[in-house]
């Protein structure tokens, strides 16, 4: 049984006598522990749909259940116990408390769910060794790179949402994210669904789907096979993010 599934997601927006589908009748289900990338174009309606999948916004119809949960029947109080036990968000911004260190950032969702079973000593240790982030533990925000303040939003949620999650930074650190990632799932058996403008990083991932104009669908399976053009299309985006590369160079 899939770990989060949607059926027939729309989010609609009316202005005026227009009317714009940001998500256009969704359909989409992940495994536990894959990792799914969603790339598309600024604007094609990837952010929105993760924001609706993570429960962080409400669809205009259509069903999300995570875990076997219809988080969209959930009342507002709900759905915030629900996403503090099983549900993880990385922005592209960091969003860390500036007053609060490493540790105390990490901790917070920990006390806020009162989820006593993260106190245990293992536990902190596993994740902090995970995160690499023994040496700054005590450091606040303004005293990290952009990195090592991505590392510090990443807790133990069951299904990790990550919105371009290496938007900001280099490629240095954009990798270093990336293997965090990959080691956090790997250690415990985190699902995540990514959404990236990084085809290089796309690749790493089980499954590719690509989002146009509201719609979704599947851009490269489980077995490696493109959908028809999509080969060509992402070594045209490989091409042109190493060519803004080496322009920077």
């Amino acid at each position: 049984m899939p770990i989060l599934e949607a059926k027939d997601l729309i989010k609609l927006y009316v202005q005026a006598d227009s009317k714009l589908y940001a998500v256009n009748r969704v359909d989409f289900s992940v495994e536990d522990g894959e990792f799914i990338a969603i790339i598309g174009a600024s604007g094609s309606g990837k952010s929105t749909l993760l924001q609706i999948l993570a429960g962080l916004d409400r669809p205009t119809s259509g069903t999300v259940k995570i875990r076997s949960n219809d988080i969209t029947k959930m009342n507002a109080d709900e759905l915030s116990r629900f996403r503090g036990r099983f549900v993880g968000f990385v922005f592209q911004k960091h969003n860390l408390i500036p007053q609060f260190t490493a540790l105390e950032n990490i901790l917070v969702p920990t006390v806020m769910c009162n989820r006593e079973e993260l106190r245990y000593e293992e536990h902190l240790k596993k994740l902090i060794d995970a995160l690499q982030l023994s040496d700054r533990l005590n450091h606040l925000p303004s005293e990290m790179s952009g990195g090592q303040q991505q590392r510090a939003l990443i807790n133990r949620p069951q299904v990790l949402f990550a919105d371009e999650p290496t938007g900001n930074l280099d490629r240095e650190n954009a990798d270093e994210v990336l293997e965090l990632l990959l080691e956090t799932r790997k250690t415990i058996g985190q699902t995540i669904v990514m959404v990236t403008h990084d085809i290089s990083i796309a690749e790493k991932a089980d499954k590719i789907y690509k989002m146009d104009d509201g719609k979704l669908y599947l851009f490269r399976d489980g077995d490696g096979n493109y959908r028809r053009n999509s080969y060509e299309e992402a070594a045209k985006m490989s091409r042109a993010i190493s060519g803004k590369e080496n322009a920077v160079q």
